[in-house]
């Protein structure tokens, strides 16, 4: 089992740098959905790892964006978390706005999926249902063809997420909704809580 604070002070370090709904509610899709991804790729003893890299990947960035990825092992090592986790949560960031290479699988899911869930959640939300449940991948295809739609999703990035993987970007996709689908009620629920 690979070291990692609980998750109620991984949560309040969050809070603690965080106050935008909308960062918070990012973080708490990308926990889930790298806990998903820990089960489905066979590293579920490591899911709660895998979850807290995925809470806490953008914990600088609301209040440091200039220097996102680089603020983050500072406050990281507040609530003592590894080498192993401040590396995983800086990947994230290789060739936007840090250097450190996405090098586990792990990581290089977080890469992935990272840019991916914002595209799907804008796309969740101009859908009637304002839900992912009923999401195929034709329709998320048409959004992602579309450069003005979340414009601020990198669509470079993604795609180059599903090469480091191994995976078409159709095969990224499908597990990316499968994954948010797996945890869209409880953030739903933890985002009406706060």
């Amino acid at each position: 089992m690979k070291a990692c604070p609980e998750r109620e002070a991984a949560l309040a370090l969050l809070k603690k740098y965080n106050s935008e709904p909308f960062h918070i509610q990012h973080a708490l899709t990308v926990e889930g959905t790298m806990r998903w991804y820990a089960g489905e790729l066979g590293y579920g003893e490591d899911a709660g790892f895998w979850a807290t890299v995925g809470l806490l990947h953008d914990v600088d960035f609301e209040q440091w964006p200039e220097e996102h990825c680089l603020k983050a092992p500072e406050l990281l090592a507040e609530i003592g978390c590894s080498d192993e986790l401040i590396h995983a949560v800086c990947s994230h960031g290789y060739g936007l706005c840090c250097d450190v290479e996405p090098a586990h699988e792990m990581e290089k899911v977080l890469f992935a999926a990272d840019e991916l869930t914002g595209l799907i959640g804008a796309a969740a939300r101009m859908r009637p249902s304002k839900s992912c449940q009923d999401m195929e991948v034709s329709s998320l295809k048409k959004k992602f063809k579309d450069k003005k739609f979340a414009a601020g999703c990198s669509r470079d990035v993604i795609k180059e997420g599903a090469e480091r993987l191994g995976w078409t970007l159709e095969e990224l996709m499908e597990k990316t909704i499968l994954a948010m689908r797996s945890c869209e009620a409880e953030v739903n629920a933890a985002m009406e809580a706060l």
